[in-house]
């Protein structure tokens, strides 16, 4: 049996179907899934955001205010005194 909607009042006088219940609604009362942005759904069907699907975190850029060379910090292990000029 068909249901009449009075959507006099709303902003706009269209009526939708929600994507998962396929319940018949005022277009006012249909809204985004967030995780899926392209699904209208109606409230009571309506997911909370998932936060894996969201990019990855882009890694810190640390550089140090004072720079040494890549030199080597260790002493020779054998130093020849009575051969050097």
């Amino acid at each position: 049996m068909p249901r009449f909607l009075d959507t006099t009042g709303n902003a706009t006088l269209g009526i939708g179907i929600c994507a998962r219940c396929n319940r018949k609604m005022a277009l006012g009362e249909l809204m985004s899934d967030p995780n899926i942005p392209g699904l209208m759904v109606c409230e009571k069907d309506r997911d909370n955001f998932d936060p894996y699907r969201m990019a990855a975190r882009m890694p810190d850029q640390v550089t140090l205010p004072f720079v040494r060379p890549d030199v080597a910090l260790t002493q020779p292990d054998y130093i020849d005194w009575e051969n050097e000029p």
